[in-house]
């Protein structure tokens, strides 16, 4: 028989939790949705009046909150009491690269996730389905499934199922993922949490498209969709590389290599490398696990994948120092974009802070444009504090945020545009020559530039993957 859900706990309030959550409360309106993180500071930027402040950017994720936020969601730090009270439990916390000790950079570090267990296991009353939101290694489970068994022996009044229900979100897009999904994963053992789950979804997703499985599937599957998506953009950024060398146009082997229906065009768009918060985890972490089990040969093909990402963004700047007459010490970089991909404030793993750590250990200024990202974000991300005025001496590279197109092109020897946001497709390339220092180069590595408008303003341009 199907559990009733009529109250639901979120642990983590970040880029997974915060959408999803939304978007279940939004649908759901008899459900009450309470999302809960230790981080005060992002709790009280999801309660703020000013909705353009929430934590997480996402196209029409402030409307979804400004319509259930005092209605059937709520954010807050009371994380205790919110297990106590929820029938299911979603766990989507921070599971970043180990840093340090077995495993060190590649698996999982997974011990928030076994705190939020253990704070379960202690919180929970009566029968609490508990659903693996974050992307997590295969048999992650198995872990959850033991905490929650010692609890329920202990206590005896409580029950707990685990279910696997990963997210397949692409930021930029999160919002219209969660309302019209390719797919809704659903792991487990036990038919009568996975019917809950499924029946939440199937609120607005059609049944057809709610996929069920045992929970190492399901887990497996995140991680597997994850590796092939960014195989794909190693192996189109190879051919980029390729067809810069021939004389080829990448856009052009692209759209023959995705009319095959076999292959589609998916992924295949060529630029400075895959980034966010999972591609390169998920991947490393899929290499690992394939060693562990014996499988070398398999893991060396994974890793492989994440190394071409890294030499295409190194060798984006070797190309922009090389053009430069091979010398960038002192001279001003206009970098336009630094979050990984557009419709996102997020800059994990962008390509921007390697490019961009590259031309500063070149001695290169550079002058960041992102209307997205914040100066403090940027300092971050690249280790090093924002010189205002760029006057670093004996040779030292420096940066600073602008505000503007125009600013990020005052008196630079080169633009280098590495997020396609909307506004960098329609430039005027006339007006903002005016403000470079001539000779000046383009750097177009999304490939979203118009070339004859560029060469029309007296601007050099190099695009990728274009001969």
């Amino acid at each position: 028989m199907s559990r009733d859900i009529r109250n639901i706990c979120c642990i983590g309030a970040g880029y997974v939790g915060g959408p999803t959550m939304a978007v279940i409360a939004d649908r759901c309106p008899e459900i009450e949705v309470r999302v809960v993180d230790l981080n005060a500071a992002r709790i009280a930027a999801w309660n703020a009046a000013d909705l353009s402040g929430l934590p997480v950017y996402e196209p029409g994720l402030d409307a979804i909150v400004g319509r259930c936020r005092g209605r059937n969601l709520s954010f807050s730090t009371a994380v205790d009491e919110a297990i106590a009270a929820a029938d299911m439990v979603f766990l989507s916390v921070n599971t970043p690269t180990k840093q340090r000790g077995v495993g060190a950079g590649q698996a999982s570090d997974l011990r928030w996730v076994e705190a939020c267990a253990r704070q379960v296991a202690t919180m929970a009353r009566g029968h609490t389905i508990v659903v693996e939101k974050s992307t997590l290694p295969v048999r992650t489970a198995a872990t959850i499934q033991a905490i929650l068994s010692a609890a329920q022996q202990e206590a005896g009044n409580t029950t707990f199922s685990v279910l696997s229900n990963p997210e397949f979100l692409a930021e930029g897009t999160a919002i219209r993922d969660l309302e019209e999904p390719d797919r809704v994963l659903v792991g487990g053992e036990d038919p009568d949490s996975i019917e809950a789950l499924t029946a939440i979804y199937a609120r607005w997703v059609p049944r057809e498209r709610i996929l069920t499985t045992n929970l190492w599937s399901s887990e497996l599957s995140k991680l597997s969709a994850n590796a092939v998506l960014a195989q794909r953009v190693s192996s189109i950024n190879s051919i980029a590389a390729f067809c810069e060398a021939t004389g080829a146009d990448v856009q052009e082997v692209a759209l023959a290599i995705g009319s095959d229906s076999r292959i589609g065009p998916g992924f295949l768009q060529a630029g400075p490398g895959f980034g966010g918060s999972c591609f390169q985890k998920d991947i490393l972490n899929l290499a690992y696990l394939c060693e562990s089990f014996g499988l070398p040969e398999v893991a060396a093909y994974w890793r492989a994948v994440v190394e071409l990402n890294t030499w295409q963004q190194h060798r984006i700047a070797r190309l922009v120092v090389g053009k430069l007459f091979n010398t960038v010490t002192a001279k001003r970089i206009g970098i336009l974009g630094f979050a990984f991909k557009a419709d996102t404030n997020d800059t994990r793993q962008s390509a921007a802070i390697r490019i961009c750590r590259d031309l500063l250990e070149e001695g290169a200024h550079l002058q960041i444009f992102d209307p997205k990202v914040s100066p403090e974000q940027m300092a971050v991300d690249l280790g090093l504090a924002a010189s205002p005025d760029l006057a670093v001496p004996d040779g030292q590279g420096s940066w600073q945020a602008v505000h503007s197109l125009e600013a990020a092109a005052e008196q630079v020897d080169a633009l280098l545009l590495l997020t396609e946001w909307r506004q960098f497709r329609a430039i005027d390339w006339q007006a903002v020559a005016q403000r470079m220092r001539r000779p000046a180069w383009v750097f177009d590595a999304r490939a979203v530039t118009d070339g004859a408008a560029v060469a029309a303003a007296g601007l050099h341009l190099w695009r990728v993957g274009k001969g």
